[in-house]
């Protein structure tokens, strides 16, 4: 009998925990990866709405006589109503809608998320998300020119987008332990930063042609992947289990079809009849004002919306930045500010590792956060500055919000996650909503006003950690040390 393949043999030395593990793994990368895709084209098709005219002011017909602008049709240089003066405070209200919408929403996210299946409360608000960016994109096909009509979209896109954060991160939490919740963490964070990039490159594409394709193609791939939550992600390990819990259940099973996808064994084996009794009641979800009173969220939260305000301020405006500033054209603009979230995957693996190794969660956002303050700069290098900035981002969202959800105080109570986990995100969209409207205000009397605004909000996440980083420090000065003998 020939030997099996080594590539086989690779493959079924994982057991079926294992496997459902790194499915939930990939599966919720996956998932939150086209959330951001479709956040990101709004950033580059800023460029576009409102363009600079100056190098317009003589145009040329095909005939070779001259021909004002004013002749053109009404979007051939500026999308209206983004084409007058005041374009960067429309842009910047366009931001806000759309963030403090996802900030208010994230609230009750959290709380309806512990009350409803995750995998359904997921797939639709994935399928509304991509329906809002659809018709965003729409509004270029159409000739639509109201404002209103922008700012709505981004509201109900805002909305049902909340729907994604305390989904995807209760399931990572439920399957992965705390053993090494801060590499894994930072590892799978790094779908933030690749659907950035994705998002850039495919609104990039069509940004100087057809920019409602920007919209379009990411709403469809959003509501796409929506389908295959609904078709297979496992929130839960227990939800493999063939009984029904809090019930009393008699059954017989079958053969080896009774395993969920990967049998553990080989062989079929006749399975006797279970009878599973739920010895207590299922634990109930934790209220908002019981959340708070976890040790570190406050902390946590208050951090995370100063840490997100410099974020979601170089996710928005960072291409309008480089147009005008760098004089870029929008393609070119798009492709360069991905460089910033290549730089915030290697920040975000960094931190988790980092803080896995030393046990110190506080202390080492804190010192991210301490070294990213110079480098806030439009003279920064972009790599550095996306590692730093958005490696506190990473871990307090991921590891932190994880490591708090199933804290000891909780006593077992697993259903709190999600709640945590909303809180801070929450708390920290406030800062996301804040930040490009700031942005949008600040950069009529210069883009120096911007980056101190950015350098002072991250001062001020800094200062939020003290009281945590001083007592992770006291902790571990006070371990007594253990003679060798």
């Amino acid at each position: 009998m020939a030997p099996l393949p080594p590539g086989i043999r690779f493959l079924v030395s994982f057991n079926r925990d294992q496997w459902y593990r790194a499915l939930t793994f990939c599966l919720t990368f996956l998932l939150y990866t086209s959330f951001h895709l479709s956040r990101k084209p709004i950033s580059i098709v800023k460029s576009e709405l409102h363009k600079n005219c100056s190098s317009l002011s003589e145009t040329w017909t095909s005939s070779g006589t001259p021909s004002s602008v004013a002749t053109l049709p009404p979007d051939h240089c500026s999308w209206k109503p983004f084409d007058k003066s005041n374009y960067k405070q429309l842009l910047g209200a366009m931001d806000y809608s759309f963030l403090c919408a996802y900030a208010v929403g994230m609230y009750l996210s959290g709380i309806i998320g512990e009350r409803v299946p995750i995998r359904l409360y997921l797939s639709v608000g994935m399928w509304c998300s991509g329906l809002f960016t659809c018709l965003f994109g729409l509004g270029y096909f159409y000739n639509i020119h109201s404002l209103s009509f922008y700012i709505t979209v981004q509201v109900a896109n805002g909305l049902v987008q909340t729907t994604g954060w305390p989904s995807v991160v209760t399931c990572i939490g439920n399957w992965f332990g705390k053993g090494r919740r801060g590499l894994i963490m930072g590892l799978w964070n790094s779908h933030t930063s690749v659907g950035n990039i994705l998002g850039s490159l495919i609104a990039g594409y069509w940004v100087s042609s057809h920019w409602g394709l920007s919209f379009l193609v990411p709403g469809l791939i959003v509501a796409a992947m929506g389908l295959v939550c609904f078709l297979f992600l496992v929130e839960h390990p227990n939800d493999l289990k063939t009984t029904s819990a809090g019930k009393v259940v008699s059954m017989r099973l079958p053969s080896c079809d009774t395993e969920l996808l990967l049998p553990r064994d080989s062989e079929c084996v006749q399975v006797q009849p279970v009878v599973v009794v739920k010895s207590q009641s299922e634990p109930s979800a934790i209220s908002f004002m019981g959340a708070l009173r976890i040790p570190g969220v406050v902390e946590f939260s208050l951090c995370l919306l100063f840490a997100k305000l410099v974020s979601y301020t170089f996710l928005f405006w960072l291409p309008l930045y480089m147009t005008k500033a760098a004089h870029l054209d929008a393609k070119r603009a798009g492709d360069l500010s991905t460089l910033f979230d290549v730089g915030g995957i290697i920040g975000g693996v960094l931190a988790g590792v980092v803080s896995d190794k030393l046990d110190k969660r506080a202390t080492t956002c804190a010192v991210m956060l301490l070294l990213a303050a110079p480098t806030v700069s439009p003279l920064c290098m972009l790599l550095v500055c996306g590692g730093l900035v958005n490696g506190p981002y990473a871990l307090i969202t991921t590891a932190v919000s994880a490591d708090l959800g199933t804290h000891k105080s909780l006593k077992g109570n697993s259903r709190a996650l999600s709640t945590v986990t909303a809180i801070i995100d929450g708390t920290g969209s406030v800062g996301a909503a804040l930040g490009p409207l700031l942005a949008g205000l600040l950069s009529t009397r210069g883009w120096d006003q911007v980056f101190y605004m950015l350098m002072t909000a991250d001062f001020l996440a800094l200062l939020l950690l003290l009281r945590l980083v001083t007592k992770e420090l006291s902790c571990s000065q006070s371990r007594p040390i253990t003679a060798v003998q």
